[in-house]
């Protein structure tokens, strides 16, 4: 007979994440994990970083981590973007353990599922999914590169960039991160296609292999394709026409390695984190513009962050039914909740709440201009990992912050909220009364 959980899936969740980044910050710190010594401060902020799949990191990993630090870094990212809870059960797969109640339960609210049937197998489609798409990532990019690197230097890249990728991490071992590949559309589609199918959801992959036909898919399912195919092309042609003609970016570039670059910008801060440019030389619009797209993220059970783009489209979508005085807004012939709907406002209020106290506390800690700290906390929020290159900069105090920043982006804030508050039911209701609003 199972026991009754000892804690609730959320406390779970947020201690695997804590648990992780504690075991790495030790490892990180040991005289052979980075060729000069760093601080304590500095090892828990990149395996904060690396944890929660974000990207930002106070030093180039490529030259002060060890290939010790390195492999470190890149188990974190597996672990980090896939979810602890989902090794532990696959441990318990190859050792032909019973999976337990309690473990069905943290699997349901990790991957964000309805009911725990069928969630062990749904574990297994994800993980089997997870290491042939970075198998075949990896074969492809170390073909492609063998030529510039040697066939070693070649597969380890390859590996560690398509890890990263993959997991929406966006670390690099390039001194200029992918800066010197704008020119190169193959590793541009290779890592931008990785970093959409890691940032669309598992289920989502899951519902598309079993159903072949458009119609059959979910709601959920249609909206995250559909949503993403729009966001990009959108945010593609967005940045394209800001950035033209901005020498300091893309505006040397000819018009075929410009869309390309363009499009590797719009898909990248949906929480993946490379760069093919310096931010800090972008245009004003356009840095507002990546901040709304680093706000929105990419997909639920996924390794992205953000308020989760079907967050944003239902937003969207209850706007306009108001406008049209419908009941219920309707998507692909389906009418979304009220419930659906108020759970989106929560999540968008609660984390546009996060944001704005972050950047509030690093106005006070930090000397550094606004801009490049707002596009550095919604960044941290959304787990993207991009900057406008302030982040050695950043106080001791500012660190920790943009740490804990990156943490709650990671495991969502409602989470903690849950873990902090008890639900509290009530058996009675209050009469109605009248409030002006608008």
């Amino acid at each position: 007979m199972e026991k009754k959980l000892s804690f609730s899936p959320p406390v779970v969740i947020a201690s695997s994440f804590a648990t992780l980044i504690f075991l790495g910050t030790v490892l990180m710190k040991l005289p052979f994990a980075t060729t000069t010594p760093i601080s304590w401060v500095d090892a828990f902020f990149l395996v904060t970083s690396a944890t929660t799949v974000t990207g930002l990191s106070v030093f180039d990993p490529g030259s002060t981590l060890t290939m010790f630090g390195e492999i470190v870094l890149l188990v974190l990212i597996q672990c980090g973007g896939i979810g602890l809870m989902t090794f532990a059960v696959a441990i318990l797969i190859l050792l032909r353990k019973k999976i337990g109640l309690q473990h069905r339960i943290y699997l349901q609210e990790s991957f964000n599922q309805p009911s725990i049937g069928g969630i062990v197998k749904l574990a297994k489609h994800i993980l089997l999914f997870v290491l042939l798409t970075e198998s075949i990532a990896i074969v492809f990019l170390t073909l492609h590169w063998i030529p510039r690197f040697g066939f070693g230097d070649a597969l380890y890249y390859s590996l560690f960039h398509v890890i990263s990728a993959f997991n929406n991490a966006g670390f690099s071992l390039f001194p200029d991160n992918l800066m010197g590949f704008t020119s190169d559309p193959l590793v541009i589609l290779i890592i931008t296609s990785l970093i959409i199918i890691g940032g669309i959801g598992f289920v989502v992959v899951i519902d598309i292999s079993r159903k072949n036909k458009f119609r059959a898919w979910s709601l959920h399912t249609k909206l995250m394709i559909v949503g993403t195919l729009i966001i990009n092309t959108i945010a593609t042609l967005i940045l394209l026409i800001l950035e033209f003609n901005n020498n300091d970016t893309i505006g040397k570039m000819g018009i075929f390695e410009k869309i390309m670059t363009s499009y590797f910008n719009a898909v990248t801060p949906r929480t993946a984190g490379f760069n093919m440019i310096d931010y800090g030389q972008m245009e004003d619009p356009s840095l507002l513009f990546t901040m709304l797209l680093m706000f929105i993220g990419a997909g639920s059970a996924s390794t992205a962050s953000g308020i989760k783009l079907t967050t944003f489209i239902v937003i969207i979508a209850a706007t306009f039914a108001f406008f049209r005085q419908q009941e219920d807004p309707v998507l692909f012939k389906r009418s979304i909740s009220r419930e659906i709907i108020i759970r989106s406002l929560v999540i968008s209020t609660v984390s546009l709440a996060t944001v704005f106290i972050f950047a509030f506390a690093l106005t006070i800690t930090e000397q550094l201009p606004l801009l490049p700290l707002l596009f550095e906390v919604f960044s941290a929020f959304g787990t993207v990992g991009i900057s406008m290159g302030i982040t050695s900069q950043l106080s001791e105090l500012g660190k920790v912050f943009i740490c804990v920043l990156m943490f709650l982006g990671r495991i969502g804030p409602l989470t903690l909220f849950f873990i902090l508050t008890k639900p509290k039911k009530v058996k009675y209701k209050y009469p109605n009364d009248q409030v002006f609003t608008g």
